[in-house]
């Protein structure tokens, strides 16, 4: 893969064009180019098959692009972006994210939940919301730190880099 540089406007305008969370520039390119090559077909060995979550440098990527996108940046509350965040964890490693998240808890609070009823039960006025693109629902009646706080546990246990971990946190 060659490497190209690109102004700020131009890779912001090529990022505000993705599809979907983690959608490379390549392919957002080739999008909207209407370009396709001929691919080589590769042979995958069936470890690689088994493995459901994409390449660490792809997820280091795409979340990279996350805090890049003009959807990200023109929201304009912290729940809004801790959504979007929950949201591509979610979608780069569906099993390290429920790992994650089903070690999450307060003291009296369950943060994270398959079903809205079970965060309600489990404590008073926490406002569940669902979050997109996935079948959890998270509390959203928490201050902006403890929203930090559940994404930094979430992006350790999911093997983040702690410098990537805490930009996407100091963006909440």
């Amino acid at each position: 893969m060659k490497t190209i540089e690109v102004d700020e406007e131009l890779y912001r305008y090529i990022a505000s064009h993705t599809q979907h969370i983690g959608e490379s520039a390549s392919d957002i390119l080739r999008r909207m180019l209407k370009f396709t090559a001929m691919q080589p077909v590769a042979t995958v060995s069936p470890r690689e098959k088994a493995l459901p979550a994409p390449l660490a440098s792809d997820r280091m990527r795409a979340m990279r692009e996350l805090l890049l996108l003009d959807e990200y940046a023109k929201q304009s509350k912290a729940i809004e972006r801790f959504m979007l965040v929950l949201s591509t964890l979610y979608t780069l490693d569906a099993a390290g994210f429920a790992s994650a998240t089903d070690a999450l808890h307060g003291r009296t609070r369950i943060y994270f939940a398959s079903k809205q009823h079970t965060l309600l039960a489990n404590g008073r006025h926490t406002k569940p919301k669902h979050v997109p693109g996935t079948p959890y629902w998270a509390i959203t009646n928490t201050n902006t730190g403890r929203k930090r706080s559940m994404i930094e546990h979430i992006m350790r246990a999911m093997q983040f880099p702690a410098e990537l971990t805490e930009k996407v946190c100091g963006t909440i």
